[in-house]
Formats: C-alpha cells, structure tokens, sequence
C-alpha cells in the first residue's frame, strides 16, 4: 500500500457558547481547524485533524498546520502509512519540530491501518476496555456566579467531572473556586486550570485559600520549574499539562514527583503513535491521564475516544469531546456523549466518514 494523495482542508468551528477563554485575558470564538485526508493506491482514505487552540496557547497555530504540510506532504508520497514507525521517522527527518503539523498525518494513518486490518483503532492501540468513560467538561472563563451555573447545567447533563478555567486574578479565582465547589455533589471532580497563568506566589495563594476544598490545582505557572516549586509546597493532587510535551518530560516528572495526573494532548505530543507512547508510559509508572487533545471537532473526538477507550480505566482520569462544544459536524459516525460519557466506534479505522459538503475543496493538494 503507498500514500498517492494527500489533501487538506480548512473548516471553521464556531462554539455553541459563543466564547471560549482562559488565563490571559484569551479568547476563541471559531476554531479554525484543519482536516487531512490521505489518499491510497488501494482506494482506502484515511482522516485526521488538528485544531491549535488560537496562536496564543501552545506553539502552534492554524496557518503553520497548512505551511508545514506544504513542506512535509510532498515527502510522503509513495510511502507505505501503515508502517508507523518508518513514516514518523520520515516526518521527524524531513521536518525538524513541529509536531502538532505531524499529528493529522498520524492520525489519518491509523484510520488507514485499522481499516486495511479491519479493526478499529481502539483495538489498534490496545484493546477496547468497558462500555464507556467519563468525560470532563471544561467551564470558560467568567465571573463566579456564571461560572457556577454553567457548572450546575451540564451535571444535570451527566458530567460529573469539571476543568474550571482559572489563571486570572488571585482573589477572583478563589471566588471562581468557591462557588462552583458549592454546587457539586459526592463523587464529583474539580479542576482549577490556570492554564499557566499564575506566578508562582499567585499560585500559593490561591491553593492555600482553597485548601479546604477537594480541588485539583492544573499547571498553575508557565514553566515545569515553577510549577515544581508549587507542588512542593501545597497539598492538593496535581496536574500537568502545558509542560508535559514530549516523553522525556513525563520521565523527568515522575522521577521530580511533580504531578499526580498528566494530560495527554494528541497533536502537542505529534499524533497517536507518540500519544500511545506517552500513555503507555504513565501505564507503566501508574501515573493517571487525561486523554485530550488542544481543540478539534468530530475527527480529533473520535481519535481521542479510541485513545481513551484503550486506556485502563483506573488510570484513565478523564476525556474530552470537543466536538460537542462546536456547532459544526464534519463526520458521520462520530462518538457522541451520552450523559457525559463517551464511547469510541466500533468500526474499522477511525470509524468515521467525513462529510465533503462541509470540507469542501481542499486548501491544500499534493500527488
């Protein structure tokens, strides 16, 4: 089997609530999310996507998806995509970094392995592990009391588990905390994400403030140093996200202790196959894992399914549907939740097909 095409397509998704933001005083109001499709001799087509959540966030952004590819594409052609290793050594040789430009490929090829084997790809990476998983549903930033309502409405929707965007004004944040801890039940989680967005004494502030609440405090500072030196001094379990961006990363962070749980994000770690990696890895060491990506829509959803849905369940923290934040269906076949929880498909590959009406013509064309 060799790659003969390779296309990529532009697609804007907008947000059900309007806005998204975070830590910084940023915002996102339309996704601007990119769909590769890989084309092969044999008539299979295989999927991916990658949405960079603004240029702002990660080093990434929408327009150095299309530029990168327009480098990396072209070395692709006649390549076998279902020898993963090979062709993720080939992206690495011929375009250095980057990887959330590699992730889409990835992706696509595993839609291609699984459906030329004939199974999914939850089965791919693994092995399909219950019926279903929780999902957490992350709660834009605003003032406390809006905060707190939006809360309140999606746990009447099924969610039980919260990624409180915080990372703003000390005292505003402790507020922000407060009033959505006080409309949570037993058995449900939170998370105060600063998204980097505290100085380090910012940081210790707010967790001393909170201590009396059951609060997870999510990469309070920008740096994996900084946010070493606050783990160290408060007592809440701990999350990393930002700085956790490469396998070696994770080594370090277990051997520092510096979190409890790690968020593993598809295209900041370059695709599923360097994701599968990394969660094999907190497997292996017992580190518990959130299962995301950066944004995305039914594409990244149904890939972060099968990552999740292959990972056990005990260290499986949460998940994300990011598809259900966007009012725009790229997919037939996508997961969709179901009192928040998720379930992976069952059909071959990605077990999904994209719908060329909403694509439309590619902005990229390479064979």
């Amino acid at each position: 089997m060799k790659i003969r095409r390779i296309t990529a397509h532009q697609v804007d998704l907008p947000l059900h609530e309007g806005t998204y933001a975070w830590s910084g005083d940023k915002a996102v109001s339309v996704f601007d999310s990119t769909v590769v499709c890989i084309e092969t001799d044999t008539g299979i087509t295989g999927v991916g996507e990658v949405c960079p959540l603004g240029p702002a966030y990660l080093p990434s952004y929408p327009d150095g998806v299309r530029t990168g590819l327009r480098t990396l594409a072209p070395t692709l052609l006649g390549m076998d995509p279902t020898q993963l290793g090979p062709l993720n050594r080939a992206m690495d040789h011929a375009l250095k970094g980057h990887p959330y430009v590699k992730s889409p490929i990835d992706m696509a090829c595993w839609d291609i392995l699984g459906q030329a084997t004939g199974q999914s790809v939850s089965t791919l990476l693994g092995g399909r592990h219950g019926e279903d998983f929780p999902l957490y549903r992350a709660i834009s930033q605003a003032p406390a009391e809006m905060m707190a309502e939006r809360v309140a409405g999606y746990r009447a929707e099924g969610y039980r588990r919260f990624q409180l965007k915080v990372g703003g004004e000390p005292d505003e944040d402790v507020e922000r905390i407060h009033a959505v801890a006080a409309v949570l039940r037993p058995g449900d989680i939170l998370v105060a994400d600063a998204n980097t967005g505290w100085l380090t004494h910012q940081a210790l502030r707010v967790a001393r403030a909170v201590r009396d609440l059951d609060v997870y405090i999510e990469q309070p500072c920008r740096t994996y140093e900084e946010c070493l030196t606050v783990r160290r001094h408060i007592d809440q379990p701990f999350v990393l996200d930002e700085s956790m961006d490469a396998l070696e990363q994770v080594v370090r962070g277990w051997g520092d202790g510096a979190m409890d749980v790690v968020n593993v994000k598809i295209s900041k770690l370059g695709g599923l196959t360097r994701a599968r990696e990394v969660r094999d890895l907190c497997v292996s060491l017992g580190i518990a894992m959130t299962i995301e990506d950066s944004w995305g829509g039914d594409v990244t959803t149904a890939a972060i399914a099968h990552l999740a849905h292959s990972t056990p369940p005990e260290l499986l923290f949460t998940a994300t549907d990011f598809n259900s934040y966007v009012t725009v269906t790229v997919a037939d076949g996508a997961p969709r939740r179901e009192r928040g929880r998720l379930a992976a498909p069952t059909r071959p590959g990605l077990g999904i097909t994209t719908r060329s009406d909403v694509l439309g013509p590619p902005v990229l064309d390479v064979r």
